[in-house]
């Protein structure tokens, strides 16, 4: 299928050697079943993230949980809804730890697309759903492959910051130490209004935008939260 093909060449071999392993089949098999049996599943393109930031480009690593439920609103890139949707929940918490953290103000468009393009992959640990239905597609084979995608953005050698956001996130954290100590990693909880501001370690507050732009740019990399 189309939506496999024509990646960058750090993340293709990566795709394809999962699509030829038994969770790649299972998850493939599973989203025909699921489709033909008239599910509504979204995003319709669930790899749009790696298209718009290539692997060599990587300098910052967000991951999510799964992708939004609603219609309209998943677009490939987690946590970003497409330019005229309104921001949902989680999204709205993000912007209001930019504010926070950065005195950004909250941005006319609620797409992170800008971010994408500036080298910050936006990647959920499964990557698609049904409509109405949570998490409906976790346990499927999409964290095979997430799984390998994180490793490759660690074991490529330049720096990068991983924001491992919600438990489903945190638990790719033994994936990163494994390829060395290079990476700084974040954690906070999910910014959905249900962990947001829930102890131990809560996103609003988290300051994890400001500290990813320090530690970058002690080592010459300059990012950019501008959206």
């Amino acid at each position: 299928m189309s939506e496999w093909l024509g990646l960058d060449g750090g993340w293709q071999p990566i795709v394809d050697a999962w699509r030829a392993s038994p969770a790649g089949q299972q998850l493939q098999e599973f989203l025909a079943q699921r489709k033909s049996a008239g599910a509504t599943v979204y995003p319709p393109e669930p790899l749009r993230a790696l298209r718009l930031t290539p692997l060599s480009q990587t300098r910052v690593v967000i991951l999510g949980q799964d992708p939004y439920h609603g219609a309209g609103q998943a677009e490939g890139l987690a946590f970003s809804v497409p330019d005229g949707v309104k921001a949902p929940p989680s999204l709205r918490n993000i912007f209001k730890e930019l504010q926070r953290d950065l005195g950004q103000q909250p941005p006319m468009s609620a797409s992170l697309l800008p971010w994408a393009q500036g080298g910050v992959l936006l990647v959920n640990t499964v990557l698609t759903v049904e409509e109405a239905a949570p998490a409906s597609h976790a346990n499927k084979g999409w964290e095979a492959l997430t799984d390998a995608l994180t490793l490759a953005a660690a074991a490529e050698t330049r720096p990068k910051v991983f924001m491992l956001w919600g438990a489903h996130a945190q638990a790719k954290a033994s994936v990163i130490a494994a390829a060395g100590p290079q990476h700084l990693i974040l954690r906070a909880n999910h910014p959905s209004p249900l962990s947001a501001l829930r102890p131990p370690a809560p996103f609003i507050g988290c300051g994890h935008f400001s500290q990813a732009a320090a530690w970058l740019a002690e080592r010459g990399v300059r990012l950019d939260w501008a959206l």
